[in-house]
């Protein structure tokens, strides 16, 4: 098994697709506050996931795969966010949520097998293992210090993310420190 320095990106990418997976499966087959516990699990992992990915792998990839293969992820990222951000909104209570859930679930495995077969071969192929394995560390690093909830406003650039991510983070972590506490004072 290779260890957390040992891994690239794309080895640690592949492992949080399947984790994405595994997660909603999990919170499908959940209900009442595990249904809503998972549910933010998985809103913080595809909020930090994506953020990694826009400002630490797709520039790379710009350069390997091409940008027609990037902007078209960049769109699906923002269409996930979106509707990312309407679930949370929703709650996991609502009648519309199982549905809508399974659409999400749907459009991101789907933006997952794009990466997989079209940016991370490229990524493979083009970068030498010592950067692939520079930008694993770069991804956690991003990750420490990104928004934990989806900001469909606050843009997908690397750019954007670099200015506006670790502000919202900061109010994301105070929010869910906040609704956390507030979950485990309930009675």
């Amino acid at each position: 098994m290779t260890t957390a320095k040992e891994q690239d990106v794309i080895e640690l990418l592949l492992t949080q697709h399947e984790q994405i997976k595994t997660m909603f499966m999990e919170v499908a087959a959940s209900q009442g506050d595990r249904k809503r516990e998972l549910f933010n699990d998985l809103v913080r992992l595809l909020a930090v996931h994506e953020a990694a990915e826009e400002q630490v792998v797709h520039p790379a990839a710009r350069s390997t795969a091409g940008d027609g293969v990037v902007e078209a992820r960049l769109r699906e990222e923002d269409e996930a966010k979106h509707a990312l951000s309407d679930l949370y909104d929703l709650g996991v209570d609502h009648p519309e949520f199982a549905i809508r859930l399974a659409a999400l679930e749907k459009a991101v495995v789907d933006h997952a097998t794009h990466e997989e077969r079209e940016e991370f071969p490229r990524l493979r192929q083009e970068i030498s293992p010592e950067r692939l394995r520079g930008m694993a560390g770069a991804v956690r690093a991003a990750e420490r210090v990104a928004p934990t909830r989806p900001h469909p406003g606050a843009g997908g650039s690397a750019a954007a993310n670099m200015l506006a991510g670790p502000p919202i983070a900061v109010f994301d972590k105070i929010r869910d420190a906040v609704r956390d506490w507030r979950q485990s004072h309930k009675d």
